[in-house]
């Protein structure tokens, strides 16, 4: 099959993972600015919102820009028709690639059918996929999980691997677990020769930097790794000339200003669509941490409302303290 922009990809392939409230379009603009990753993928979207007359107000979250192709769209849902509409949206929208969610453990989503519990209906799940082939014409990939309350790994994937996928990935827990257990990275070799080259195939859980992630691919035989958690505060997370290790720490504090501002001026003056300040707050355990004082100014931080607050709160941290 034609995998598309999937088959110029140079292996180990380390791509972003879709994250709601987390790789919005200001942290990818961060994160492509600092350390590209092979894929970047948009923050995961309601099939059904895109294909209703509120769509507008979910349109914010496949805002990007031309530095993080390839980009790829992920959706989610239960209904082939809709998949189909929302596909062929993500076409408009001259998307790289298509994926489709079928791993969200989320009980509003699972409610729908959707997410993970598309493990459970593969006759839905194939009819979602045709759809969004067709609707988008673009490559179709697929992130999943083992199974949803028991491991069913061994006849799901094969049956995905059936679908002519250009890649799946695979978050080596079932919805039931969560990321309340250690991802079964031990399984991935036989997930691997399972799947045996019908379509590229990509790890997912646990993962906090690029040189683990190398060392998974060497050790299972995985095309690449998906990285999620590991991301936040870490905009270099991808870089590997200059990891987050080698940043100084006023650096970083740069960066999350930049951020905060970036995030304010992208999403606070939209009627429709705009996101709440408090996301932010999520990056800022991660962005302060590590040093004399971090604990101080991320309680101060949480009481921030504004970009200007954060800045004028880090600059007179800067003023008081070394770092």
């Amino acid at each position: 099959m034609n995998r598309g922009f999937w088959d110029k990809l140079k292996k180990p392939i380390i791509v972003l993972a879709p994250m709601a409230n987390v790789t919005d379009a200001a942290f990818r603009h961060m994160i492509a600015q600092h350390g590209r990753p092979d894929v970047t993928w948009t923050e995961f979207v309601s099939a059904d919102g895109l294909a209703s007359v509120g769509r507008d107000k979910l349109l914010v979250d496949f805002w990007y820009e031309e530095n993080q192709r390839p980009i790829v769209a992920q959706i989610f849902g239960a209904n082939p028709e809709n998949i189909y509409k929302a596909a062929q949206l993500v076409k408009e929208l001259k998307f790289d690639g298509l994926d489709i969610n079928m791993g969200c453990p989320d009980r509003a989503v699972l409610k729908q059918g959707a997410g993970g519990a598309t493990i459970k209906n593969p006759k839905l799940a194939q009819e979602v996929i045709q759809a969004a082939k067709e609707g988008s014409g673009l490559p179709v990939s697929v992130k999943t999980r083992l199974g949803v309350n028991k491991m069913q790994w061994e006849e799901w994937l094969p049956f995905l691997a059936d679908q002519d996928l250009a890649a799946i990935t695979v978050h080596l827990r079932t919805v039931k677990e969560l990321s309340l257990v250690p991802a079964h990275w031990e399984l991935m070799p036989q997930i691997v020769k399972l799947i045996d080259h019908k379509a590229l195939v990509l790890g997912n859980g646990d993962v906090l930097t690029l040189t683990d992630a190398e060392q998974k691919v060497r050790d299972t035989g995985a095309d690449g790794v998906m990285i999620g958690r590991g991301i936040f505060g870490n905009p270099w997370m991808f870089n590997r000339e200059h990891p987050i290790e080698q940043i100084p720490i006023t650096q970083r504090l740069e960066a999350m200003i930049e951020h905060t501002k970036l995030f304010e001026e992208k999403f606070s003056h939209l009627k429709i669509g705009g996101k709440r300040f408090e996301v932010m707050k999520k990056h800022y355990k991660s962005y302060v941490n590590g040093f004399d004082g971090a604990k101080e100014l991320r309680m101060k931080l949480m009481e921030a409302e504004t970009a200007a607050q954060v800045e004028q709160m880090v600059r007179e941290f800067l003023s008081l303290t070394k770092v």
